[in-house]
């Protein structure tokens, strides 16, 4: 005869038993929106390596996020793409150009949508002539004390416009000490939240991304600066010293293929007082897409599976280029 501890179906034969099964629940808080704004105003340019995504001019920027604002969207991160001519090169100068798309599109946002909560993303390869996300020394190695100098002026820079998150993505060594202390000593510290790309892996996993921001390096790659995908332990003490150098909270990229990263992180015995952030980056997305479009499976089933996994392993703050249907299908899930 079965026991009656083995008999576990009534706990979740109801759908509303099986939402008590969860350590946590998929909300629109924890998703925030990557975006592409480029220096053409008046651009609105599909993505063809990231369908349904686009780079959008400053001019454009605001009827585009408004129904999605509307919708609850609740935070955005941002990241430039220069096309102009003359705008790369080799030390990243106009990262935090004024007039740049970065800077503009903060002040917009908080103008016309106060609630949203913006986020930055800091890094020099969008902004390169070279593409790498630092400054080189003449044999084309890192100079990482220049790098995070100009990654710190380019973070405190994003927060005077006003942001409320910088979001170094570099991966250069010190940065997060750099630009923690650049927001103390410009008085910003205490309300611009410092979000550590701290366990950022090396791979293929970004090639739409790098299409998107126009950011491919020139030359070489970037392991060694990114983690190597098997670093399990320099994964652990590249989030060690981001907290210890004073960041925010942690994330770790990509999403998907290093769930048991996000586990350690989110784990009492590393991280677990922070708020843990994965990014399913341009590769995940493109992924499922294209496999839903195949007939593989239906999008929005492994999309929301791809998120209880996410919550599974201990994020709270999810960045997805799903965004703008999870807000749909959010809506959907709570009618039922």
């Amino acid at each position: 005869m079965t026991s009656p501890k083995s008999i576990l179906h009534g706990g979740y034969h109801h759908n509303l038993s099986r939402s008590w099964q969860a350590e946590r629940t998929l909300t629109k808080d924890m998703l925030m929106y990557p975006l592409f704004i480029t220096d053409d105003p008046d651009a609105f340019e599909s993505i063809d390596s990231l369908p349904g995504q686009y780079r959008i001019g400053i001019n454009k920027l605001q009827a585009f996020i408004d129904p999605l604002y509307k919708k609850g969207l609740k935070s955005v991160i941002l990241f430039g793409v220069p096309l102009k001519e003359g705008v790369k090169d080799a030390t990243g100068s106009r990262a935090d150009d004024p007039e740049g798309p970065t800077v503009l599109a903060v002040r917009l946002l908080r103008q016309h949508f106060p609630n949203l909560f913006i986020a930055c993303d800091v890094c020099l390869c969008e902004y390169t002539s070279h593409g790498h996300c630092g400054i080189l020394r003449e044999d084309g190695t890192l100079n990482n004390d220049l790098s995070i100098q100009r990654i710190a002026e380019v973070a405190v820079n994003y927060a005077k416009a006003g942001c409320h998150a910088v979001a170094p993505s570099d991966m250069m060594d010190g940065r997060i000490r750099a630009i923690k202390l650049g927001l103390m000593e410009a008085g910003l510290a205490h309300k611009v939240m410092l979000i550590s790309y701290a366990a950022k892996f090396a791979g293929p996993w970004y090639g739409p991304f790098r299409d998107a921001a126009n950011s491919a390096p020139s030359f070489g790659d970037r392991r060694c600066y990114q983690l190597p995908s098997n670093a399990r332990g320099l994964a652990r003490r590249a989030i060690k010293r981001d907290m210890e150098e004073g960041a925010d909270s942690i994330m770790v990229k990509p999403g998907l293929p290093y769930l048991d990263i996000v586990r350690e992180a989110s784990s009492d015995l590393l991280a677990g007082d922070y708020p843990i952030s994965v990014y399913q980056v341009s590769g995940e997305y493109a992924m499922l897409y294209h496999s839903a479009k195949a007939g593989v499976f239906d999008l929005k089933t492994i999309v929301m599976e791809s998120m209880n996994g996410f919550l599974r392993a201990g994020a709270t703050l999810i960045l997805t280029y799903f965004t703008p249907d999870l807000l749909d299908w959010l809506d959907e899930e709570e009618k039922r």
